[in-house]
């Protein structure tokens, strides 16, 4: 019998709650997202799902449970060996970009392979790690006479690409998408998703999209309501 791919993420028994703060804002019994699931998941506006990322990606840690990424519980780690795990096997695209303004847009997409020598290995397999970059940006529509321009002089619809791109290059095995479709149009919204969906499955990466956008869902393997799985909304609703 074949070997059972390690789970891309496994929570636990998870609770988390801000200082201050008098009840959890998430409680979850258990979640999982299998190696190479595609995941749309939905919530209101302060259901937790960004607490949710931020604790997926080990910026913040559980009071209670745990969270198990790629075989890796975040909570025995240390701050360093989180920051190593982001770096190697996370693909991040923020809500708010968090692009570097005063690098060039295809600069901003390199990150990864700066900090990371695995990414820098995987995106340079099959040409150099420019390249790749090159090829995401024009996969993603940013015409070529924007690669070299500054990030903070880019409109909110080309960073968002610039975004995109970073998070895919070096092919990493789990990619975190926060809203990411909300400054683009609906023919670069779907041009956007389809190349998503096809450099998750090259590199058989695990996806989790964080979306308002119902229409989008029909494209996943599994949509997920954030109410659903966190019993803290019930707790509070009631």
């Amino acid at each position: 019998m074949a070997a059972t791919a390690t789970p891309a993420l496994t929570l636990r028994q998870l609770r988390f709650s801000w200082p201050r703060q008098p009840a959890p804002c998430l409680d979850i019994a258990g979640f999982s997202v299998a190696a190479g699931e595609r995941v749309f998941l939905h919530g209101p506006s302060g259901s937790g799902k960004s607490t949710l990322l931020a604790l997926i990606g080990g910026v913040a840690l559980p009071q209670q449970g745990s969270v198990e990424v790629l075989g890796q519980r975040l909570e025995t780690l240390s701050a360093r060996a989180r920051d190593r795990l982001r770096a190697d096997d996370i693909g991040f695209l923020f809500q708010q970009f968090n692009l570097l303004p005063w690098l060039s847009a295809i600069d901003n997409v390199l990150l990864p392979c700066t900090f990371s020598a695995s990414r820098r290995q995987r995106a340079s397999a099959a040409q150099p790690a420019r390249a790749e970059a090159e090829r995401l940006l024009t996969q993603l529509d940013l015409a070529p006479d924007s690669w070299h321009t500054r990030a903070g002089e880019l409109s909110v619809g080309q960073q968002q690409r610039v975004a995109a791109a970073r998070a895919l290059i070096g092919g990493p095995a789990l990619l975190i998408a926060d809203e990411p479709t909300s400054a683009l149009d609906a023919a670069r919204q779907q041009i956007f998703v389809d190349l998503l969906l096809r450099e998750a499955a090259a590199a058989g990466a695990a996806l989790i999209f964080v979306s308002h956008d119902h229409r989008l869902a029909r494209h996943f393997d599994r949509t997920v309501a954030l109410a659903d799985i966190n019993r803290a909304a019930s707790e509070v609703a009631a």
